[in-house]
């Protein structure tokens, strides 16, 4: 319990984290701060989650980046296609639900394929959601305009690196992957759990009746990309703890009531904090990505500041519990397969 408690306050050692978040920074900031300047805040959504091409690929070799982050953008954009037809069909909560639990599926099969880092389905599960439940007041193609501009810049920021070279990337072009058949189950378990994962928290949400049932979708899905049962859980304990104290955060920055330039200026901000902890202490990186959050939303649907955090808090906690339960769920299962084919093994003679 002791090692637990000590390795929860470790953060790991830097490696160039802030030239990844001046470049996410940039990403994000230059699409807002031109939208805000035309004054098309409900084009913001599409231009931040466009933005989030930039996340992908940080340690990579610039063509590798290049690759994936395209792959990326193309899922980003269909993603946001989705959340854009779910809100003007006015789809409601259950079709928030249904909808992300497809998304949750299918696209941790593409994650996988195309061997995507970060891993998992966070930022998809979010994308189309977060659209998918707020008015889509723009033009279709005035909003995948700028979905499609905010990759490209992501992209071009990214490769752009490469002028300086104290921040190229020296790792050599990974190997090319062969996908056996046992790559496939593993990627069709890995599916098959997200999308329980968010169809179980979805429900719970909805049910319980808090708004904004997206975050404990989000939160489930959270830890089931993870090489081990520990590291899965503590992931999604980090993903509460550092939850509701990034709420706490949220609301004093809220409470100021600040213009929406100033909210702007602290989207950057806090992006470029989320990117110097995301893989040194996720709990800590979580103070920031809260109230990022937060305030992409109250900038793309104003709404009361308290509500949004109440909701914010308790839909994560629904939807981390419900992500460690099915992980833990899991690797019970993948234990007692293990011990059936030892059993079978050692009656055949074979070990």
């Amino acid at each position: 319990m002791k090692q637990h408690v000590r390795e929860f306050f470790r953060v790991g050692p830097a490696r160039q984290d802030h030239i990844v978040g001046l470049r996410c920074a940039a990403s994000v900031g230059l699409p807002l701060l031109v939208l805000l300047a035309m004054g098309r805040f409900d084009l913001m959504v599409f231009a931040a989650f466009g933005a989030f091409t930039g996340i992908y690929g940080r340690g990579e070799p610039h063509g590798a980046r290049l690759r994936h982050q395209g792959q990326f953008g193309v899922l980003i954009l269909l993603v946001m296609l989705g959340g854009y037809v779910t809100a003007k069909a006015d789809a409601g909560p259950w079709g928030i639900v249904f909808g992300t639990t497809v998304v949750a599926g299918l696209w941790s099969l593409a994650v996988n394929y195309f061997n995507l880092r970060p891993a998992g389905v966070i930022f998809f599960t979010f994308g189309y959601a977060a659209i998918g439940s707020i008015p889509a007041t723009a033009p279709l193609w005035q909003a995948m305009l700028t979905g499609l501009a905010s990759v490209l810049l992501a992209m071009l920021i990214g490769i752009s690196s490469r002028l300086r070279p104290s921040w190229r990337t020296s790792m050599a072009p990974p190997a090319k992957r062969v996908l056996t058949p046992g790559h496939w189950r593993e990627f069709g378990v890995e599916a098959a759990a997200n999308a329980t994962a968010a169809l179980a928290a979805g429900t719970i949400a909805t049910v319980v009746g808090l708004g904004h049932n997206y975050w404990a979708m989000v939160a489930a899905v959270a830890p089931i990309a993870g090489p081990s049962l520990t590291q899965r859980i503590n992931k999604g304990v980090h993903r509460i703890i550092g939850t509701f104290a990034g709420v706490v955060a949220a609301g004093l920055l809220l409470a100021l009531h600040p213009a929406p330039w100033v909210m702007v200026l602290m989207v950057i901000v806090l992006q470029f904090a989320a990117e110097m902890f995301v893989l040194r202490h996720y709990a800590l990186a979580l103070i920031f990505i809260t109230p990022l959050a937060l305030i992409m939303t109250e900038l793309a649907a104003p709404t009361d500041p308290q509500e949004l955090m109440v909701d914010r808090a308790w839909q994560t906690a629904i939807g981390a519990l419900v992500g460690i339960s099915l992980v833990y769920l899991m690797h019970q299962r993948s234990l007692r397969e293990k011990n059936r084919r030892r059993f079978r093994n050692r009656r055949s003679g074979q070990v």
